[in-house]
Parts: C-alpha cells; sequence; structure tokens
C-alpha cells in the first residue's frame, strides 16, 4: 500500500474515471495489527428492545471509541504507517470534527504536531475536544476546508491525513469489519452511515470478503444524498455545500472521492436515505432504548433499520459516533 507522505488521490475527470486499486482484506488485517494498542475493541451489543424477531438487530457502537467516533481506527493506521522521518514533521487534517479530534488523539499520542483545519460552522464540542488534545485548529469558510489544508501544509511541511481519501484510511476504518464478522459470521445485513465513504468502504470490504452472503446498506440523510444519486446514475455527482449543510447530521456533509466511490459501487447493495425528523427519533431511541449518547450522523443506521421493512435477517447497525452539542441532545430528547 502506497504511503500517504508519496500518495497523492486521483481526481475525476467528468464521468469516466480512471481506475483505482482497492483496499483488500490483507490491508485491512494489516491496519488491525498496527492499531490494536490503541482503539477498543467495540462490542456487538444485541439490542432486544428493536421488537423484531424476524429482524434480530445489533449494534456496534463506535461512540464508545476514546474521541467518541470511528475516525480514531483510520487515523492511527494512517499515522502509524508513516515512516518516523516523516511523522516528525507533523501532521495535517481537515474534517468537520471527528476526525480532527482523531488525528489530534493520534498525533498526541505519537508525540508528533497536528494542524487541524475545520469550518467555523463546526459545533463547538468538537472544535474544543480538538484543541485539547493540544492541537492547532484553522476555522476556515465552509467548502474551504481542502484549500486551507494544502496552505498549512505548505506552511508546515506536515503530512495530509486526509479523512477518507486514501487506502490507509479506509483499511483502519474496515477494521470495523473485521470485528462484526467474527463476532457475527452469520449477518444478513450490515447498516452503515455513508458520507465520504471511508467508513462504508472498509467496512463493506471487510465484510464481503468474510461474509459474502451479507448484504451491506449505506445510509444517507435525505438532505446530503448525492451518494445515492450518484450510485443510481452510475458516476459522482456534485451536490453544494449549501444543500448538503441543510441536514443535521453534520458528519455527513462530505461527498466521496474518486477511490472511495469506486469502493462504493464494488461494496454497497444499496443506499437508504432518512429523514431528518427520522434521524432525530433515532437520537432518541438510542438514548432511551440502548443507553447510548449518539450524533445524528451517528444514529442514521438506527433510523434506516426503522424505518425499512425489506431490510432483512440478521442486522447490524454501525453507531458511528457521539459527539454532540449538550445543547442539541436537549432540544432532540424534549421534542
Amino acid at each position: 500500500m502506497t504511503p500517504l507522505s508519496s500518495w497523492a488521490p486521483r481526481r475525476p475527470t467528468g464521468e469516466h474515471t480512471e481506475l483505482v486499486d482497492l483496499v483488500t482484506l490483507d490491508d485491512i488485517e494489516e491496519a488491525a495489527a498496527r492499531i490494536r494498542a490503541f482503539v477498543l475493541r467495540t462490542p456487538l451489543l444485541p439490542a432486544p428492545w428493536a421488537g423484531d424477531e424476524e429482524r434480530p438487530l445489533w449494534v456496534k457502537p463506535e461512540s464508545l471509541q476514546s474521541i467518541g467516533a470511528f475516525k480514531v481506527r483510520g487515523a492511527f493506521n494512517a499515522i502509524g504507517h508513516l515512516d518516523e522521518s516523516v511523522r516528525t514533521r507533523g501532521v495535517v487534517a481537515y474534517s468537520s470534527g471527528n476526525h480532527a479530534q482523531a488525528v489530534a488523539y493520534a498525533a498526541a499520542v505519537y508525540a508528533v504536531p497536528a494542524h487541524i483545519v475545520m469550518p467555523e460552522e463546526t459545533p463547538n464540542v468538537k472544535v474544543a475536544a480538538t484543541r485539547s488534545h493540544g492541537a492547532r485548529v484553522v476555522l476556515c469558510a465552509a467548502g474551504q476546508r481542502e484549500r486551507v489544508a494544502a496552505e498549512v501544509v505548505e506552511e508546515t511541511g506536515g503530512v495530509l491525513i486526509p479523512p477518507f481519501d486514501h487506502p490507509d484510511i479506509i483499511a483502519g476504518q474496515g477494521t470495523i469489519g473485521l470485528e462484526i464478522a467474527e463476532d457475527l459470521p452469520n449477518v444478513d445485513t450490515v447498516l452503515v452511515p455513508v458520507s465520504g465513504g471511508g467508513l462504508a468502504s472498509g467496512i463493506g470490504t471487510a465484510v464481503k470478503a468474510l461474509c459474502p452472503n451479507a448484504r451491506v446498506i449505506g445510509v444517507e440523510p435525505e438532505l446530503a444524498a448525492d451518494t445515492a444519486e450518484g450510485l443510481r446514475v452510475g458516476h459522482r455527482v456534485d451536490w453544494s455545500i449549501e444543500a448538503r449543510n441543510r441536514t443535521i447530521a453534520d458528519g455527513l456533509r462530505s461527498q466521496p472521492s474518486e477511490l472511495t466511490f469506486a469502493h462504493l459501487r464494488h461494496v454497497l447493495d444499496d443506499v437508504v436515505t432518512v429523514t431528518e425528523d427520522e434521524i432525530r427519533s433515532a437520537v432518541v431511541k438510542l438514548a432511551a432504548r440502548a443507553h447510548l449518547v449518539s450524533e445524528p450522523s451517528g444514529a442514521v443506521a438506527l433510523a434506516a433499520y426503522r424505518k425499512g421493512s425489506s431490510l432483512a435477517g440478521r442486522t447490524v447497525i454501525i453507531v458511528s459516533g457521539g459527539n454532540i452539542e449538550v445543547a442539541l441532545l436537549r432540544e432532540i430528547l424534549g421534542a
């Protein structure tokens, strides 16, 4: 696998894109060994409260990770894979929050500088948490994260750790799929939130390799359903940042890269979309019945499960993160 220090993402050239190398099960197993000492092997929790005997439910609570989200897996794999002489120059990331916290935390563990670019509309809880790990936070206008991050890389000489657009990130997130396959090898359906696509790409790769009869279903908010549209028409589509920012699920406002879209086309059986009200209701259900705090982005898989009578068999949902502003959580729970 090409290291981050010498890798550059391929950029789309219209509807037809050049072939990309897909992450393999071997890559994900190597990532699992690399990150084992740094991340929580989250349990697979049975959810009898779901009340559907034909679709028994299990919850994979990545919200229990040290930084409150699955992103820590990809961050540790990417930073841990760097040559030490490169890593000591520091790392740069851009993120609406969870990847920012993950890179800041992993950089602190490796004792290297971290410079994190975050949009100005990022929830304060995520900005504060990123700074708490010792990272320098650079705020930017909506839609400017990549441009500002490139300037910070030029300024600092650090290595960019992208939120999803690299094989190391995909492989790190794919370790969740390994754990699902180990704990529930006869799983029928896995519901995964989709934004930039790194999580679904990695989990889908692992699950399809180890549980070939399982269906992997992506889940998006209706207000940020660019992946659903792209898979329907057969190529990546672009939704404006203003359109995607309408959803309460702030962690699902990114769009797939060429790399992740190629994976999604290969591993997803379908994409389900959910409404804002369905997302809010799922946050309440996770708090009341699973005793889990979930951010809206982390609750979309449960929202899809609750509306999807066509989703069959033993089902796993990924609760991808729990970093939610207290005021927003209070508002949703009181609704």
